[in-house]
């Protein structure tokens, strides 16, 4: 198991939250909650018709003895979420009878047990795409009061103790935004910066804005935007370490940062590495992983209340780990 992983379950045990996974009859997610419970690493909340949920613990043999299973079809609270739910989105066109059938929706009970502070996150995915939890996350919990965007971060435990903190790098983003413009980046920094200290413990986030280019050493218009997200970011959180544009070498390698930026307080030893598109940072993290073996964990940043994404194609690990991921950026 990945030493990073082990912190944040320790992190996670050390005060249980409330995590709701609406896909609860699917078998992985069935067996991650009955692990979850087992661990004491959350109390999951399974939705769905108990008679099937219990079913597929039967087929799979796992126990999942003390775990809370709602049905949405027949929750004493559905009626509450659905009045809610309509007062919040009247102004967008939804009437009562569209709220009750909303809240009908596993995805959307659930995101509305996360709004009433009846859970405390919830994470989806072995069935559902990222759309189908942002959707409803963003009409109903937010984005902070503070945050513009919804972005991701992966946390790449890389084997080279070298690099960021003894291995650790933190990258941004490479899920959500394809195209983020200058301001989007910066918000996209800040909350990179928070989600590292939050769950790899960096007492010093230092942050490095990627482009092709190293302060100034290419003119382009995608320099430009990085340079701007660079100014915007230093204005709207001033004491964070951060600098930029600069390459990927010249943020990770001492002897190149200190050639090509010279005096830059993150140039060689950064420990958050900021993406200019989705397309770089899709494409750097997948390098990372495979041709660079790290180990990768995503966590989606900016909401309101901590909720994340789970590949369709994940292991019943992944989703332990993910809900202990947001077990811990629930607990503050």
């Amino acid at each position: 198991m990945s030493k990073l992983i082990e912190k944040i379950k320790a992190k996670a045990a050390s005060d249980v939250k409330r995590i709701v996974l609406p896909e609860g009859d699917e078998k992985r997610t069935v067996e991650a909650a009955s692990i979850l419970k087992r661990e004491g690493l959350a109390q999951p909340v399974l939705l769905g018709d108990p008679d099937k949920v219990n079913g597929v613990a039967s087929e799979i043999g796992v126990s999942i003895e003390g775990i809370e299973i709602i049905d949405p079809l027949t929750s004493e609270k559905a009626e509450g979420y659905a009045d809610a739910l309509y007062e919040l989105r009247k102004a967008k066109g939804v009437t009562p009878e569209d709220a009750r059938r909303l809240v009908a929706d596993p995805m959307y009970y659930g995101i509305m047990m996360i709004k009433l502070e009846d859970a405390d996150g919830l994470v989806s995915g072995a069935v559902h795409t990222t759309g189908d939890m942002l959707r409803p996350a963003l009409q109903i919990i937010k984005t902070k009061p503070e945050m513009k965007v919804v972005s991701s971060s992966f946390l790449m435990d890389c084997p080279n103790p070298e690099l960021g903190e003894d291995g650790l790098l933190v990258y941004a983003d490479c899920v959500v935004m394809p195209c983020p413009t200058a301001d989007e980046l910066a918000y996209i920094a800040i909350a990179t910066a928070d989600t590292a200290k939050r769950l790899c413990g960096f007492e010093e986030p230092r942050v490095a804005m990627l482009s092709f280019s190293t302060k100034g050493s290419a003119k382009h218009d995608l320099v430009t935007k990085v340079q701007e997200a660079v100014a915007k970011a230093h204005e709207l959180a001033p004491d964070l370490l951060l600098d930029g544009e600069m390459q990927f070498d010249a943020a990770l390698v001492p002897e190149i940062g200190s050639s090509k930026a010279p005096g830059s307080p993150v140039a060689g030893r950064a420990n958050i590495l900021v993406f200019p598109d989705l397309q770089a940072g899709n494409i750097g993290y997948k390098i990372t992983q495979r041709i660079g073996g790290a180990e990768c964990f995503a966590v989606l940043q900016g909401l309101n209340k901590p909720c994340n994404d789970l590949s369709r194609g994940c292991s019943v690990e992944d989703i332990v780990n993910t809900v202990a991921m947001t077990a811990v950026q629930a607990q503050d």
